[in-house]
């Protein structure tokens, strides 16, 4: 049995996240303190208590608020198709499932975290929320969940899609919100920046430094992320849980669950429920995970899995997680999500241990599989998604030649509505296929080194020293009826 679309009710919409910290073959490395070299956590002053909460729970369930699902309501449960008419293209054995991110009214999945970080601001009395973005579809999330809850909202965008995509900045002011190209002379950390490059288009790791810092000197004010961070991808999990209760219906599981990472978050909020599966035994058949970037940003089939800031400013701890180092400014590509030198601590553990594969492509590759997408099933996607169409399509090649009949789920996040200029340029040839140079990545490794000559002779021992959590002792146990 088949469906070209499946829905599920507003009954059957979740009831809990899953926490996949419960079920990890180790616990995180722990955030340092880059002077003492001591495990730190994040500072309560920087984000709501709750969120920071669940930064470091190990609990498998967290129960989502009844007013976080009522906003979800406006836009959840999205539909899972199958896309047919691409797989007649391909003439391919496999079946191509996808979930669709993009009927949210910012137009991405990005309001899964956004809403419940602004509902959790609101119950702390939080008067304002401070952000980065980079192609904008986390700004307009936030923007337009403040709004909901009635928070103001400031973002920082990347200088480079400030201007590449103005339509994005004028969907955060149409909800509410104020906007900066950054750096911007507002903040110190971009006043710096500035200093040494009046002409700089700008990287997530600057815009984050800068959020945070507006957040720490002004009243009122808390920051919000919206990738990355472990209560981030956590929110993400009503995409794969949603999507386990569609595949239900028609008794499908996949053999291939792949998405795009930027920082992680929508790839991590549909494959960790998966992962639940397999590590409990629910899973009816072995099932791989595959992680894609951008070849202007390869953080993590590029990048080595070491201590790093989160941005530029070196305002956050040390993280472990895949990095082409915080002073990386990258390319002005058109899937500005995929910017980041960083990634998702959670994914990167787990690519180092084996568990998911990752794989890179450039734009030209990525858009042209989206021009045959959007021919064949009539969604025109996001810059960022495009990468891991471009994946699902060489799977669906191989299984044309092997004869395989995979069935292969891949995350739509967002679309590609105020991306026109990206495939105006696409169209006419002017995009590079740009792939970020190896020497570029060890020049920035190299002054990581050289900042902190003490890491790679003590980053193992500080990672066995935090081996021992509740985690490790953790029993797998079914998910409750709630989610």
């Amino acid at each position: 049995m088949s469906a070209k679309k499946l829905l599920l009710s507003e009954e059957e919409l979740p009831k809990q996240w899953y926490n996949i910290q419960a079920d990890l073959p180790k616990p995180l490395p722990p955030m340092i303190h880059p002077e003492t070299k001591e495990p730190v956590k994040l500072p309560p002053v920087l984000f709501a208590g709750e969120c920071l909460k669940q930064e470091d729970s190990t609990d498998r369930w967290i129960t989502i608020p009844e007013a976080v699902r009522d906003a979800y309501r406006l836009w959840r449960p999205t539909p899972l198709y199958r896309a047919t008419q691409l797989e007649n293209a391909l003439k391919t054995p496999a079946k191509i499932y996808y979930k669709y991110e993009g009927v949210s009214p910012p137009g991405s999945h990005k309001p899964n975290t956004a809403i419940a970080q602004a509902y959790y601001a609101k119950q702390e009395g939080v008067e304002r929320l401070t952000t980065e973005t980079g192609a904008g579809q986390w700004g307009s999330a936030l923007a337009f969940s403040c709004n909901h809850f009635g928070l103001d909202t400031t973002v920082y965008m990347v200088k480079a899609s400030y201007f590449q995509k103005p339509y994005r900045r004028v969907l955060m002011e149409a909800f509410g919100a104020e906007v900066f190209p950054s750096p911007s002379p507002r903040t110190q950390a971009g006043k710096a920046i500035l200093e040494t490059d009046a002409h700089c288009s700008g990287s997530l790791g600057i815009a984050i430094s800068e959020a945070v810092e507006d957040a720490l000197t002004n009243e009122g004010t808390k920051y919000s992320i919206g990738s990355v961070a472990n209560h981030v991808l956590l929110h993400q999990t009503v995409i794969g849980l949603e999507i386990q209760k569609q595949l239900a219906q028609i008794d499908e599981y996949p053999d291939l669950v792949t998405g795009c990472i930027g920082g992680g978050s929508s790839f991590s909020g549909m494959y960790w429920p998966f992962y639940y599966d397999t590590v409990s035994g629910k899973a009816p058949k072995e099932v791989a995970f595959l992680a894609v970037e951008s070849t202007a940003a390869p953080s993590v089939t590029m990048g080595p899995y070491i201590y790093d800031h989160g941005d530029t400013a070196r305002i956050t701890p040390l993280i472990k997680m895949n990095t082409l180092g915080h002073m990386f400014i990258p390319p002005p590509i058109h899937a500005g999500g995929l910017r980041y030198h960083g990634m998702a601590p959670t994914l990167c553990l787990l690519k180092d241990e084996g568990v998911l594969d990752a794989r890179a492509y450039n734009q030209v590759e990525s858009f042209e599989a989206a021009m045959l997408f959007a021919r064949t099933e009539g969604i025109l996607p996001a810059p960022e998604p495009a990468h891991a169409i471009k994946a699902v399509i060489d799977e669906a090649l191989k299984c044309k030649h092997t004869g395989e009949e995979k069935t292969l789920l891949f995350l739509l996040c967002g679309h590609g509505h105020f991306d026109m200029q990206a495939y105006d340029d696409f169209i006419g040839s002017k995009l590079p296929p740009y792939e970020y140079p190896r020497e570029k990545v060890d020049e920035s490794l190299q002054q990581l080194k050289e900042l902190y000559p003490w890491l790679s002779i003590s980053q193992d021992k500080r990672d066995a020293a935090a081996r021992v959590t509740p985690a490790q002792t953790t029993q797998h146990q079914p998910p409750s009826d709630a989610s």
